[in-house]
């Protein structure tokens, strides 16, 4: 098989669509010589930061010398990016080999999902690749996640806001008990910022499997600016001016369980000295979040998608405006049809200036029309573009040197955006 015909074998499995359970990835593992069970790993959970949270443990504990498999998902312009060993992409030629292995260890009798044949094989490429210890983010909720099969050394719940609901539930307190699934028995927990409904759900479950809890504002925190500096006070060290690469203030809360989960770790042998935690939080890179990617006019890329995010989204393009004033700014929009693109949409509003409206290449995502029904209560101007090539166009033409170009609403359309700048197309599935 070349890596096309890995890829294209791989985006079938959508076919399989989304699966509640964990028998199937148990199985495809134990025929496989379950390598998940070869290397400490680290799970890290939630509905909004979990990527970047993951991205800052890796690179912190890199940052210690430690060689580090990562696991995150979706990806965002190519495939390869879900799994990496210290930063670089699983090479080609162990993707092939990965899915003609695991290929035939499905025989006739599993049909995995595509999300669980790529869990498998990003656990079996870190054994085979010796990591010291593995990073892996949840795909979606937690407890019947793929790589829920995990006894982690600890685990992180960034926090909890309503998203996939058609899978995880209608309420905060049902998504909570979902994303409570990774907690395991008499292992620790790092638990982000969380109102009353979620942690409650979550303390009940961690209270009755004997997890230790560590949670933000309580057992550490952070205070400050994350990219002039700031401070982490945690139960075994404190650190001042800290300086982290990744904007926006709600990275702040990310560092936190970052360095509360490396201070776990370190209690399992995985020692992180004080310099290691600043290179690693100044060097750590995550793209589509709050991403800079061009100036005059500052163009950014945020693959946010609930309203949770969108508040993030928000703040951080308020803050701009009061530093760069008589700025403008111009929002690049597309969604998915099934998520709360008017609840997001809704936080945006009141920092933007003009809306530039369009479709995802993808079938489930909202068309123009719908998109435009989003904002009709909205007395701003608003463009129609067909795709994310004319949507860019658009709002180019529009803005001025200084001012703002903030495209977000979907992972998705960050994706298709940084394909377009590389020129380059997207690699196929990412869901």
């Amino acid at each position: 098989m070349t890596c096309a015909d890995s890829l294209e074998f791989l985006y079938h499995l959508q076919k399989h669509g989304i699966k509640l359970g964990l028998d199937t990835v148990e199985s495809l593992l134990d025929r496989i010589g379950n390598p998940h069970r070869r290397y400490p790993t680290l799970h890290i959970g939630g509905t909004n930061g979990k990527g970047s949270t993951a991205a800052l443990t890796a690179s912190i504990l890199q940052a210690a010398g430690y060689r580090v498999g990562l696991y995150t998902s979706p990806h965002l312009v190519e495939f390869r990016e879900r799994i990496r060993i210290n930063g670089q992409l699983i090479p080609k030629e162990a993707l092939v080999q990965w899915t003609d292995r695991l290929r035939a260890a499905m025989g006739t009798t599993l049909e995995p999902t595509f999300f669980e044949f790529t869990t498998a094989m990003a656990f079996a490429y870190f054994a085979e690749m010796e990591v010291d210890i593995a990073v892996i983010e949840v795909g979606m909720g937690g407890r019947f996640d793929a790589t829920n099969v995990l006894q982690p050394l600890a685990s992180v719940i960034t926090n909890v806001a309503l998203d996939h609901e058609a899978y995880l539930g209608h309420t905060v307190s049902a998504i909570a008990f979902e994303k409570a699934g990774i907690i395991k028995s008499r292992i620790p927990v790092v638990i982000g910022r969380l109102h009353d409904d979620g942690w409650s759900v979550i303390h009940e479950v961690a209270l009755s499997r004997g997890a230790p809890v560590l949670r933000w504002e309580i057992n550490f925190r952070t205070h400050g600016d994350p990219v002039t500096g700031f401070d982490y006070e945690g139960l075994k060290a404190v650190y001042r001016n800290l300086a982290c690469s990744l904007s926006g203030r709600h990275q702040l809360e990310n560092a936190g369980c970052a360095l509360a989960l490396v201070d776990l770790a370190a209690d399992a042998g995985f020692s992180v000295t004080e310099g290691s935690i600043r290179s690693g939080l100044r060097t750590v890179t995550w793209e589509g979040r709050l991403e800079v990617i061009e100036h005059n006019p500052t163009l950014i890329l945020d693959g946010g998608h609930n309203p949770a995010a969108g508040a993030v989204v928000a703040d951080f393009l308020a803050r701009y405006r009061e530093r760069h004033h008589g700025a403008r700014i111009i929002l690049v929009v597309g969604c998915m049809r099934d998520k709360d693109r008017a609840g997001f949409c809704k936080v945006l509003l009141p920092v933007v200036d003009e809306v530039v409206v369009t479709h995802v290449h993808m079938a489930r995502a909202a068309t123009v029309e719908e998109m435009s029904a989003t904002l009709q209560e909205w007395s701003g101007p608003v463009h129609s573009t067909i795709n994310a090539a004319e949507a860019l166009a658009c709002a180019r033409r529009i803005a001025g040197p200084h001012d703002l170009i903030c495209i977000t609403g979907s992972l998705m359309l960050v994706g298709e955006i940084k394909a377009l700048l590389r020129g380059c197309e997207v690699s196929g599935l990412r869901g």
